[in-house]
């Protein structure tokens, strides 16, 4: 008999499955790739919110959980998908600066923001007040990491492509069974797909589109992550990531000439040579109005549960709310409050509007 079932093959069904297997647990995934924000995401890990100056939701915690679950995959699966780069914040105004040096003075923050303003030396650039750095960040290659997660999924045969049908799972005296399988536990790992879930769509998962550029600009020569309004990912080969968009009304999985012409917009702000677009990208990412993830029990339905509503920081948050998971699935740790889905226990038989 199979432990988990896992439904969704992104961050989330990636990290649960890996911190699972890692305990010794047999897994078995079913994914029909109708889901694609964590393949078109930007992959950064970042412990500041640089809009605001402030430190991350337990981003420390998080950090240093994150890069050894990958760095152990790497090994693992023979290639690299952390690349570890600075990310380097531009000033708009002076006054950006003061708020700068004043962040890296606070408790927490001054263990990641250099106390320095660093002057552009990129002809490309237009940054008149320089810029300031954020220590330990990089970027999670996530296409590279989620297509070498499915490969080993086929190795070992332990991955359905086929649509889950929700109809076909059956409750028979503490074993679960679907079509032709019996588990323990089967983990529902969908992101914005949870909308469909008639045992979680109680939940209030939100869905906010984001939408990302592929560019392509030999002049430019730059290695660094800036953030300016826009995140400016270098990807190798003169190509650069620039996203993303946030909207909260449109659902559809699609680019859009809006999306495009709001990026293109943020960008011709800052970087001043010629550049070429190669692509465009949408996603859906899962997100829950009080910006904390979903993990936990379904109340009633005993051996169900729930890994979802990672946001925009889902390559740092995975580990952290799988391990969260796993500890309280296999050892009954109490999952942390601000993530267990008990705090929206009041909205069962309620399913939300989207």
């Amino acid at each position: 008999m199979l432990d988990v079932l896992i439904v969704g093959s992104g961050l989330a069904g990636l990290a649960i499955t890996e911190t699972l297997r890692e305990k010794g647990c047999s897994v078995r995934v079913i994914d029909d790739a109708s889901q694609r924000a964590s393949r078109v995401a930007g992959g950064l890990y970042n412990p500041v919110v640089l809009k605001r100056f402030t430190l991350a939701w337990n981003a420390s915690e998080m950090l240093a959980l994150a890069l050894p679950f990958y760095h152990r995959l790497e090994e693992k699966w023979g290639i690299q998908f952390d690349i570890q780069q600075p990310v380097y914040r531009r000033f708009a105004a002076v006054e950006e600066q003061n708020s700068w040096f004043e962040a890296a003075d606070r408790p927490g923050l001054s263990d990641y923001l250099i106390p320095e303003i660093i002057s552009n030396s990129n002809p490309s650039l237009h940054a008149p007040n320089g810029f300031g750095r954020v220590k330990d960040t990089g970027r999670i290659s996530t296409r590279a990491l989620l297509e070498a997660f499915q490969v080993n999924l086929r190795k070992y045969n332990a991955l359905d492509t086929r649509s889950f049908d929700y109809e076909k799972v059956r409750f028979e005296n503490g074993i679960i069974g679907y079509e032709e399988l019996q588990t323990r536990y089967v983990i529902f790992c969908e992101g914005f797909g949870m909308q469909a879930n008639p045992f979680f769509n109680y939940l209030p998962l939100q869905g906010t589109k984001g939408e990302l550029l592929t560019i392509y600009a030999p002049e430019l020569k730059e290695s660094r992550i800036i953030k300016s309004g826009v995140f400016f990912i270098p990807l190798g080969n003169d190509r650069y990531r620039v996203g993303a968009t946030y909207s909260w009304n449109d659902y559809t999985q699609e680019s859009t000439q809006k999306g495009r012409e709001t990026l293109l917009a943020q960008l011709k702000q800052f970087v001043t040579c010629n550049f070429e677009v190669e692509g465009q990208v949408a996603g859906i990412r899962p997100t829950v109005p009080d910006r904390r993830p979903l993990l936990g029990q379904h109340p009633e339905k005993k051996g169900l549960y729930v890994l979802n509503g990672l946001g925009s920081r889902g390559v740092l948050i995975a580990p952290y709310a799988a391990q969260c998971l796993a500890d309280f699935i296999i050892s009954d740790i109490p999952i942390p409050p601000q993530m267990d889905i008990s705090r929206y226990a009041k909205y069962l038989g309620k399913p939300q509007s989207h």
